[in-house]
């Protein structure tokens, strides 16, 4: 059998990269087209060297246009900045291309929420409607059916899938979350930028855009569904001096009298059916080195009685799951394929 082609707008960064790994042991999937305006005319394998000898390697970087990725894909992923890839998904979709968009413009569903956190004009806002978040493990059955994903952003990911269980349950209070996430370097992007040098970041540890982070309208979005109430949280990332992984640690406020063994069955009864959430045993606290490079979301609770708190501790790979390996599970669903082909590889170690 023929496999699914897919595109790859935007190839250069970090999200282009894994994906492009990811895409090279598919077996169902294969990578026929990588755009980047600033590296066109080069081998893939030349640009990435880690892919000679694998699939995809001889793909000649090419300058995007939508007829040319429509007459080589049925699918593409778009790893473009905000406010790029809105026309992008519309030129696409117009040539018949389904779409995972990895950028934001289609994560919010209300433009005007959109345009206020990150200041740029929603030119198509009448793609919102049918723009599905694609957050697998809730989402599944209206990804089958989408032309257009909006792949969540990586603390998003974390954040939503450590609160659905208490929120969905009426476990913990709506009000009152706070959430201090920390993320490797890598989240801030490939480029060359002063902030992300290794001498600027090695052996330091900062706080960054507290209060204002353009992940928390989505965050919010997402927990008010949940709760079926609108929910307002307190986002507080930070930046650690590591490659990739996200670790979340979620305070709440106990809305229950369950002890802590009936809040992780919850969990567990919640989780099921999801083989990419990992709830650990009780005693035990996630770690990002033990999600590395996988689709694997590993959260902990532990329960404060002394301040009535629910503590929930999530920890995913940024890249991965947090990005590209999301929205290969997606492309996997919108193709008619199991989620989780392709990504069953164990984390990387050390």
């Amino acid at each position: 059998m023929d496999k699914i082609r897919a595109g790859l707008v935007g190839i250069t960064g970090y999200t282009g990269m894994e994906l492009a790994r990811l895409l090279a042991t598919h077996p169902s999937m294969k990578l026929t087209m990588g755009c980047s305006r600033s590296e066109a005319g080069r081998r893939l394998g030349e640009f990435y060297p880690f892919l000679e000898g694998l699939p995809g390697a001889d793909i000649v970087i090419s300058v995007y246009s939508p007829k040319a990725v429509a007459e080589n894909c049925d699918i593409a992923f778009l790893a473009v900045p905000h406010g790029k890839a809105m026309v992008m998904a519309r030129e696409l979709l117009e040539e018949g291309v389904r779409v995972v968009d990895l950028s934001a413009d289609f994560r919010i569903h209300d433009a005007d929420v959109y345009e206020a956190w990150y200041k740029v004009a929603h030119t198509e806002k009448h793609l919102l409607p049918e723009a599905v978040f694609g957050l697998p493990e809730f989402y599944a059955d209206k990804v089958a059916k989408a032309r257009l994903v909006a792949n969540p952003g990586c603390y998003p990911t974390s954040i939503i899938l450590g609160l659905a269980p208490a929120l969905r349950n009426g476990l913990v209070s709506s009000e009152d979350i706070v959430i201090d996430s920390k993320s490797g370097t890598s989240g801030a992007g490939r480029k060359a930028v002063t902030t992300s040098l290794y001498c600027e970041v090695t052996d330091s540890f900062k706080a960054y855009g507290l209060g204002k982070h353009r992940h928390t309208p989505e965050i919010e979005q997402e927990l008010s569904l949940l709760a079926g109430k609108p929910v307002t949280v307190s986002f507080n990332p930070h930046l650690v001096p590591m490659n990739r992984g996200i670790l979340s640690t979620i305070y709440t406020k106990l809305a229950t009298d369950k002890n802590l063994d009936e809040i992780w069955q919850v969990y567990k009864d919640f989780y099921k059916d999801c083989p990419f959430v990992r709830v650990l045993a009780k005693g035990s606290l996630p770690e990002t080195r033990f999600v590395r490079g996988s689709l694997f979301c590993d959260m902990g609770l532990v329960l404060d009685p002394r301040t009535k708190r629910l503590i929930i501790v999530s920890a995913i790979d940024n890249i991965c799951r947090g990005a590209s390996g999301q929205a290969l599970a997606n492309a996997n669903i919108m193709c008619g394929l199991p989620m989780a082909e392709g990504l069953g590889q164990a984390p990387l170690l050390p």
